[in-house]
């Protein structure tokens, strides 16, 4: 394994001058850790009981049949671009509140919660937790966001994230001691909880005594007219908000509470996560967790990934990695290769979705895609079965997207509606529609005389979407449609759905293809932009209506008083019975063209590397991809017949 010399350590630990003594609660029988033993003999870092919070987590890895671990090694991964190395952020899963690998939510950062009736949420610090600085995490740190970045307009200009905007009424936020934070509001926020545990947090804290130093309440004004001259930015708060990413996990000089810290400046071809030195979680045998000491992500390009995956270059590895992979993985794996190839299962709801785009700026084409028989038309027209014959060996399962069977809420109905490959409904539908006319090459014409060509972008970063995509177009074909497939950055592609340039998208379909009866409708409605059937409807939600447009249509305004309904509901039925309803809307208005789910999803795993569960759930949110089974838990073991 790799190791890193202690020079090349680019971490600015900041050791306090003065670090409260050892509480009488925390155990006598921590173990230091080896990674930074050196620093601690030299006096540089506190020893490892004066490190944790005084009430630290500790993680019984037997109970959940794991086996308890030992320190060291590194554990190599690769991303696709540079920006991915924000993957820490959501592989590390630290979160205030986290879903467990039965996806139960859990207070983590915090000691506890306490819920009453969705409407007041008292949040408990662990008393002495730290940063991975060491400068002390306190409510000090939610009044900094919530007071001088969430409310301060210069930083945040739309005002605190709408998830706590409920009704129009944003909370009201008290800090009654150091350990202490209240949210409170007049209505019902049941999904407060549960978007604390997201794969991208909402993060309601900062580390302020980092942060203030690029705050015009708290710094030197001279020296902060330095520092916005010498970071080349036009102001203060775009100095503050270049520093401020801890999604972005790019700024190695911002303390975090993830397991591992980002040591490495610049943008790198390697970059290097060293464990942090202050996590709060602890095994059974006072084993401070991360077990592994060091994570290294090589940015490749992305044809590369199952090739060097094969050739052993990665310890874990699923992102960059698909269904088609499969093949070559597994003759490494024959071929005498250190890993082995999981095959999870997908939690999306659809590996494949088109979506119209219902608020593309071309009026004529607007009113065509606003049109169900169209969509109705589009979805009956694919020959789902021969998709997943010539790119899943029929692993998969073909229909319209839905939630999956794993969810209380699936009904194969749904799946199965508008799903049929039926070239004759599809053509009486588009002429049910008014489009009758065809060009001599045998394409329909819209009202106004031009061909029905449906152009589809798409991010160009999976290759069986363009296979896909592929099969569609002469099923399309068949029906006087012209496909026409773009592909495009995926960050260009977002930004064209969201300004309306784009006439439809293909993409995953939801995120969450398992939700719960706690889980949140709110994907189902006009409530995001990131919904690409509706991105204008979204917006116009998001920002209580400053931007985008408002739903004119009835089946959308009917999600919007589902997904209010349920925010309102006091019972486990209430909350049902919006879900099934709303997903019987999305079934007979077909938003998103599903194509087929629960397609495998092969997982890189070295031969050496433990608890990597074998059987698990490959998903965005709820999940964070490996984080909800906590690589933090994960070590390696040289006996490889464990």
């Amino acid at each position: 394994m790799f190791e890193l010399p202690r020079s090349l350590l680019a971490i600015p630990l900041l050791i306090l001058a003065a670090i409260s003594p050892l509480s009488a609660n925390a155990a006598s029988h921590y173990q230091e850790s080896t990674f930074w033993q050196d620093e601690v003999s030299r006096g540089d870092m506190p020893p490892v009981e004066e490190r944790l919070p005084d009430v630290p987590l500790v993680v019984d890895l037997e109970a959940k049949g794991r086996e308890l671990g030992h320190e060291g090694g590194t554990l190599n991964t690769m991303i696709t671009r540079s920006k991915d190395i924000r993957q820490m952020v959501v592989y590390g899963y630290a979160r205030l509140v986290g879903y467990d690998y039965q996806y139960n939510l859990k207070a983590d950062i915090l000691e506890s919660y306490i819920n009453e009736d969705n409407k007041k949420f008292t949040l408990n610090l662990r008393p002495g937790h730290r940063w991975s600085d060491g400068s002390p995490f306190t409510s000090d740190d939610f009044r900094y966001w919530w007071e001088d970045v969430a409310n301060n307009k210069s930083l945040s200009p739309s005002g605190p994230p709408d998830f706590l905007r409920i009704e129009g009424e944003l909370p009201v936020v008290t800090f009654p001691d150091e350990t202490t934070v209240i949210y409170e509001w007049q209505n019902p926020n049941p999904n407060f909880i549960q978007s604390l545990a997201q794969a991208r947090p909402p993060f309601i804290y900062r580390p302020a005594n980092f942060l203030k130093q690029y705050h015009e309440k708290y710094a030197d004004p001279e020296q902060l007219a330095v520092e916005v001259d010498n970071a080349r930015v036009k102001s203060w708060a775009a100095l503050h908000n270049k520093r401020d990413n801890m999604y972005k996990f790019d700024n190695f000089r911002l303390p975090t509470l993830q397991p591992w810290i980002n040591s490495t400046s610049g943008k790198k071809i390697r970059h290097l996560f060293v464990r942090n030195p202050y996590y709060h979680r602890v095994d059974t045998n006072g084993v401070q967790l991360p077990y592994i000491d060091i994570v290294e992500m090589e940015i490749v390009g992305g044809g590369l990934v199952a090739a060097k995956s094969n050739a052993g270059e990665s310890d874990l590895q699923s992102r960059g990695l698909d269904f088609r992979d499969i093949a070559i993985l597994r003759k490494g794996e024959a071929d005498g290769g250190n890993y082995r190839t999981y095959l999870w299962n997908n939690g999306a709801a659809s590996q494949i979705a088109i979506y119209p785009n219902l608020n593309y700026n071309d009026e004529g084409w607007r009113k065509v895609l606003r049109d169900v028989r169209v969509r109705r038309a589009l979805s009956l027209a694919i020959d789902r079965q021969t998709i997943n014959q010539a790119l899943y060996f029929k692993l998969a399962k073909p229909g319209a997207m839905t939630v999956l069977p794993s969810s209380p809420f699936f009904d194969q109905a749904n799946r199965d509606a508008w799903a049929a490959y039926d070239v004759d409904q599809a053509n009486a539908l588009l002429d049910e529609a008014g489009l009758t006319e065809r060009a001599g090459n045998g394409i329909r014409l819209l009202p106004d005389g031009r061909p029905m060509e449906i152009v589809i972008e798409t991010a160009g970063e999976r290759q069986e979407v363009e296979n896909a995509l592929q099969i569609i177009t002469d099923n399309w074909r068949d029906v006087g449609v012209k496909l026409v497939m773009r592909p495009l950055d995926r960050d260009i592609l977002r930004n064209r759905i969201y300004a309306g340039t784009t006439m439809a998208a293909v993409w995953f379909g939801w995120d969450n293809g398992i939700p719960q009866v706690y889980t949140s409708p709110s994907y189902l409605a006009p409530r995001y932009q990131e919904f690409f059937a509706w991105p204008k409807w979204g917006q116009y939600y998001q920002t209580n209506g400053e931007v985008g447009e408002a739903p004119d249509m009835p089946a959308p305004k009917r999600l919007m008083e589902l997904a209010l309904q349920w925010d309102r509901a006091t019972s486990d039925e209430e909350r049902a019975t919006v879900w099934r309803e709303m997903l019987k809307i999305h079934a007979d208005q077909v938003y998103g063209i599903g194509i087929l789910a629960e397609a495998p999803q092969p997982v890189v795993v070295n031969l050496n590397l433990r608890n990597v569960p074998k059987k698990a759930i490959w998903a965005w949110d709820p999940g964070a991809h490996f984080g909800i089974h906590r690589p933090d838990e994960f070590f390696f073991d040289d006996d490889e017949d464990n």
